[in-house]
Parts: structure tokens; C-alpha cells; sequence
């Protein structure tokens, strides 16, 4: 199966100019123009490319990685994508507008379907399938970036939040971060990028140990372990001391504080004493408590119907954390009337 121009890293495609005859100085060029033009293989600026090179690039790589096969726009704004791989398999990408009108965020999957088996998300009913590869990664984050361009906006900022667990696929994540960040390929930054992770702590150490200056999310989303065990089923594995001694080591390796992810849910992990819980295990760590809002997701693997806490609960519950010093602020929901929030994921097709 031929590989696409997402595939190569700039030491790659320069290997594989030099194998068909062509100058190597040309592969900066490409990536460059391809990058930045969103799919366009040639620069409109500087000297032609030879239209030898151009016609090898043209029939010897595949087009892209993956095809559109929905698009859905919410009341908010936020566009969710639905994309097609080679194999027939899909997955889904977000676009959400940012408070400021020229800015965007996006939200990249980084395996089909979900081995984590997280309870209250409906990413994980449908398995897992496969890891994507870095290049399927890359075209997602091209798709935001044309979908941004065209409603007159920047795609400013990535986290690794879609679908899968991006650690359990570390190296594609790793090629894919280094094409979406670096200022000869994609040029999003560093900083801009965020993996979230359930808490694999082999995984959060090796993404410190890759000097790649990201930014980690943490979804805990319970204060003790019994709790979370229920909540995620990955919480049997690795304790929550553990998972924030790893976070620890990579807030000590990268110098920002790590995000912690909570999602409240009615009567299962949001009282006051919840609260005070959480507060004393992060203790005086100079970490930041995202809240989230529970987006339905029908029935639980384990038959369960969650609900989301009410306001006054939540309104309760983050002033505990800050009446205890936890920095702590709650990330609106973005698009659940197309199924887009967080924990809503799931490959279905538009329905007209």
C-alpha cells in the first residue's frame, strides 16, 4: 500500500528524494507548502519544484491518509468530522471555536475505538479496533485546520482527547506531534499541544523522557481508588498515588503544571467530602483541576445510567477545592447536540 506525504518525517522524504534522483534541499519545501497550504503539494512562492519530482509525488503517494465522510456543525459552532481511513475503518475529530473570533481548538483521536473501558464514556462501547498510524494523526489535524481556515479562523491549539488512549499508541503520537508542532512542518508549537491520558504511568513516563515540551491532562476523575476502579477499569492497574507521581515527574521534567481531568457525576463522585478528598491528595501540588459536565451517554458497559450533578452540587464542589487552595475551573461543553463533548465520540454517520 503506497504511503502518504503524512508519513514521512523531513529525514524520511529527504532519503526518498535522494532514491528517485531528486534533490533532498526539496523535501523541506514540500512539507513546508503541504503543511501550510493544508494538503497542497506545491509552494505558490520561490522556484518550481522539477515536475519530474512533482509527478512522482503525485503517482507514487497515496493522496491522504483519510477521506471526509460526514461533517456536523453544532449550535455553538463546534464541527465534529467524521473520517474515513484506507482500511474502511473511521474516526472522529473536533473543531471548537474559541471565545476569541479568530482562534480555534481541535481535538485529535489517536486509535479507532477504545480498549479503556471507561464506564460513563461512549467511545469505549464500540472496542477497540487499531492504532491509527502518525499519518492518520497528521491528516486530522489538516481536516481542523482547513475547517478553521475556512470559517475564518486559526486552529491555535490540538489535545489528544478523541478517541483512544493516546500512551497505549505513544509512538504514532510521538511522529504525529513532531510533524504537527515543529516550525518546518506543521508549526502549531509546542506548547499548543496536549496528551490526555486515563493515567498510564509507564506511558506519562515516557512521554517526559521524549523532551517533546507538551503539555499532559491527567483524567483522574475520582479521588480514591475504589471509586475509580469503578469508574476505570485502569484504575485496577496503576493507583492514583502512582499516577500522580508520575505527573509529578513529568511537571518536575517539563516545568508546566499538569492538568487534572474530573468529570462530576451525580451521586457517584461529586459530594463535599469528594471534594476535600481531592483536595488532600493533590495536596500543594502546583496542579490545575479541570471540571467537566457529564454528556449523556446512554447506557454504561456495566448497565448504569449516569446523570449529571446538578448545579448547585458542582457550584459546591469546586468551592471546596478552592476553599482548600486547588486552583480549579470548569471547561464548557462543546457541541453535545451532534454528540461532540468529551466522552461522546463514537463513529456514528450523520443522520439527515
Amino acid at each position: 500500500m503506497p504511503r502518504v506525504l503524512t508519513d514521512f518525517s523531513l529525514s524520511e522524504l529527504q532519503q526518498q528524494f535522494v532514491a528517485w534522483g531528486a534533490k533532498p534541499s526539496h523535501a523541506a519545501r514540500v512539507l513546508r507548502a503541504y503543511y501550510g497550504g493544508g494538503g497542497e503539494i506545491e509552494s505558490s512562492g520561490g522556484p518550481a519544484l522539477p515536475a519530474g519530482l512533482i509527478s512522482r509525488l503525485r503517482t507514487e503517494l497515496a493522496p491522504g491518509a483519510a477521506t471526509l465522510a460526514t461533517r456536523q456543525v453544532a449550535a455553538d459552532g463546534t464541527t465534529k468530522l467524521l473520517l474515513r481511513l484506507g482500511d474502511g475503518r473511521t474516526v472522529e475529530s473536533v473543531l471548537m471555536p474559541d471565545f476569541r473570533p479568530d482562534r480555534a481548538a481541535g481535538c485529535l483521536s489517536s486509535q479507532v475505538g477504545c480498549a479503556m473501558g471507561c464506564d460513563f464514556c461512549a467511545t469505549t462501547k464500540t472496542g477497540f479496533e487499531r492504532n491509527l498510524t502518525a499519518g492518520e494523526i497528521v491528516e486530522q489535524f489538516l481536516a481542523l485546520r482547513r475547517e478553521a481556515r475556512t470559517a475564518g479562523r486559526r486552529l491555535q491549539t490540538v489535545v489528544f482527547m478523541g478517541m483512544g488512549e493516546p500512551l497505549l499508541n505513544l509512538d504514532a503520537v510521538l511522529a504525529a506531534v513532531h510533524r504537527i508542532a515543529d516550525n518546518s512542518l506543521g508549526a502549531l508549537g509546542w506548547r499548543q499541544v496536549t496528551v490526555s491520558t486515563v493515567g498510564i504511568v509507564p506511558g506519562i513516563d515516557a512521554l517526559a523522557a521524549s523532551g517533546l515540551n507538551v503539555n499532559l491532562a491527567v483524567s483522574l476523575h475520582a479521588p480514591d481508588d475504589a471509586t475509580r476502579a469503578q469508574l476505570l477499569p485502569m484504575g485496577k492497574r496503576f493507583a492514583i498515588a502512582d499516577i500522580l507521581a508520575a505527573a509529578d515527574r513529568f511537571q518536575a521534567a517539563r516545568g508546566t503544571p499538569v492538568t487534572i481531568q474530573y468529570c462530576l457525576l451525580k451521586d457517584v463522585n461529586d459530594s463535599a467530602g469528594h471534594a476535600r478528598t481531592l483536595a488532600s491528595i493533590l495536596g500543594a501540588r502546583r496542579m490545575h483541576v479541570n471540571l467537566l459536565r457529564y454528556n449523556p451517554t446512554g447506557l454504561s458497559l456495566r448497565g448504569l445510567t449516569y446523570e449529571p450533578t446538578s448545579d448547585e452540587t458542582a457550584a459546591a464542589f469546586v468551592a471546596e477545592l478552592r476553599a482548600r487552595g486547588v486552583v480549579a475551573h470548569f471547561r464548557r461543553s462543546r457541541g453535545p447536540d451532534i454528540d461532540a463533548a468529551c466522552g461522546q465520540l463514537r463513529r456514528r454517520m450523520a443522520i439527515a
